[in-house]
């Protein structure tokens, strides 16, 4: 099990289990409620008396950080949840509707497709369920986590990052490394 080549921060948190304990079937995207760095991020989930952790995170301006490798179960829903799927926060202003950056939005959509290669989940499927390969955290706790802008843009962000699966190899290695197909 390998982690993102995406990040360009780390700050591994003790708030995890090592290993998993479970075959990574999905992603569960979360929204911070804040325009947190990834820096930031990272020290938000750097004290053990936090009780909390992602594997990934993705500031305002893009930069992907990582906090939990994928290896390991972060503790970002405190349920089940955390075996099975690579949880990512997502930088987002701090009222409704949580909107989301430009650059934010667009490593969102890198992440999730190279979560997805790298893991052989072969479509990103939200199901509004447990069942499906996109999760949200609102389905297993009293959250209204990711909130509104980024529940309105599920659709797209599944037709996203499926385009980008199904894209040849080369041209996949090309749209992670640039953010755009060539």
């Amino acid at each position: 099990m390998s982690n993102s080549a995406l990040i360009c921060y780390s700050k591994i948190s003790p708030n995890r289990n090592s290993p998993r304990k479970g075959t990574i079937k999905g992603i569960a995207i979360h929204c911070m409620a804040g325009q947190l760095s990834v820096e930031t991020c990272g020290n938000v989930f750097a004290p053990a008396s936090r009780g909390a952790s992602s594997n990934y995170g993705i500031g305002p301006d893009g930069r992907i950080g990582m906090y939990v490798e994928e290896r390991d179960r972060a503790w970002t829903t405190s349920t089940s949840l955390d075996n099975y799927c690579v949880t990512i926060e997502v930088a987002s202003d701090p009222k409704p509707p949580y909107a989301v950056t430009d650059a934010a939005y667009e490593s969102l959509i890198r992440l999730c497709a190279d979560i997805c290669k790298r893991n052989g989940i072969k479509e990103l499927k939200f199901t509004g369920d447990q069942n499906g390969s996109l999760t949200y955290h609102y389905m297993f706790a009293a959250t209204g986590c990711p909130e509104k802008w980024i529940k309105s843009h599920t659709q797209e962000i599944c037709d996203k990052v499926n385009a980008q699966l199904n894209q040849p190899v080369g041209l996949y290695t090309k749209t992670l490394a640039t953010g755009t197909p060539i």
